[in-house]
């Protein structure tokens, strides 16, 4: 088994992994990044095929390094996925693809970071593998649908190609159900199923975002903070419901022909899906628009709240010294979990870092490739 000393590891590859490991390379901190995937921007390469962000391009940039598009064209994933690894090549960041963190434990005073056969030893470990963890959320009465129906989360849904013919029931109506429910209805009749969780008042690619944008930018990284009321409410509301409707609306969901019921799914009968109204409804397919469970299984220390999200503030572990996380929903605001917000969220955390390590390492020891 290999094994290796090194001051800071950080798990995950994606923006708030790249931006930890950013922070801490500029301030002479030694420190290596591990990603399951085989390339850098893998996990957005994942996502389904017509994605785009939300957010436009002049807000997408990494610390130190603007994203690599006209400021108000709104990127792709695979956009976003190459200006991950472009962010990791140009500043010479040390990652490691095709290594999964299998467990993290402490050891005598420091962490033991587990991957494959090889092994490291570390001061400091930052956990950035994403806001909810690794593991979709699906109700316990999936399994019990009729094996005839074609089930997918939404993390693994791509394009309708991979469905059955016949009608289709999304579960889930925040704004990843209702972008991939206007897709289908093009061609399938569509259901959509769960409450309202309300809309945004504007066509985020009109030339009014222009004006507007920036005004909620500001209020998502300044005043929709763990630190006021208002931010501390809507934290609750992000974390464990869904958010408001983004780029599809209402009313383009009525458009297409999208059938829009706020049931809940509430189980089945004979094999089909029940929602809470007492409907069953009669479809070929479901797909799952119903978030990410907390799967911090692999972190074997008691750092979890009964909720399952880590007992943290502002990414760091007051009971474990040395333990941070980044890229968590509502880290410290809104903005946390988006590009915005994330570098913001690394700086502080690398900071902690540096605060704890002491003096700057020694020139050519920055980092562990």
């Amino acid at each position: 088994m290999r094994t290796e000393d090194i001051e800071t590891v950080i798990i995950g590859g994606g923006q708030a992994g790249l931006a930890t490991g950013y922070h801490l390379q500029r301030r002479g901190r030694p420190c290596v990044i591990l990603d399951g995937n085989a390339r850098v921007g893998d996990n957005w390469r994942e996502q389904w095929d017509t994605l785009r962000l939300f957010t436009p391009a002049k807000y997408n940039g990494l610390p130190g390094l603007p994203f690599p598009a006209e400021p108000w064209v709104f990127p792709d994933k695979d956009e976003v996925a190459d200006s991950l690894e472009t962010y990791a090549r140009h500043w010479e960041l040390p990652v490691r693809t095709g290594t999964r963190v299998d467990a993290l434990e402490a050891a005598d005073g420091r962490y033991l970071v587990t991957a494959g056969d090889s092994t490291i030893t570390a001061d400091n470990v930052v956990v950035a593998t994403g806001t909810f963890g690794r593991g979709p959320s699906l109700p316990a009465f999936a399994r019990d649908l009729d094996p005839s129906i074609r089930q997918l989360h939404s993390s693994d849904y791509r394009r309708p190609d991979q469905l059955r013919d016949g009608p289709v029931l999304v579960v889930g109506a925040s704004h990843s159900g209702a972008d991939i429910a206007w897709e289908l209805a093009a061609g399938r009749p569509t259901i959509l199923c769960g409450p309202d969780r309300g809309q945004i008042p504007l066509r985020i690619e009109s030339g009014a975002a222009h004006a507007v944008v920036p005004v909620l930018v500001f209020l998502a990284r300044h005043l929709l903070t763990r630190r006021t009321p208002i931010g501390r409410a809507m934290m609750e509301e992000v974390r464990f419901h869904g958010g408001p409707l983004i780029r599809v609306k209402r009313g383009d969901l009525a458009d297409r022909g999208v059938e829009r019921v706020e049931a809940r799914m509430a189980g089945t009968k004979d094999g089909q899906p029940l929602l809470d109204d007492g409907r069953v409804l009669d479809v070929a397919n479901v797909v799952w628009c119903t978030g990410f469970r907390q799967d911090f299984d692999w972190v074997r220390l008691p750092v979890l709240g009964d909720d399952g999200w880590p007992t943290e503030l502002r990414g760091v572990v007051p009971t474990a010294p040395g333990l941070f996380f980044c890229g968590l929903a509502f880290q410290y605001a809104f903005s946390s979990m988006v590009f915005m917000g994330v570098g913001r969220d690394a700086d502080y955390v690398a900071r902690q870092i540096v605060a704890r390590s002491g003096r700057p390492a020694a020139a050519g020891q920055r980092s562990a490739a």
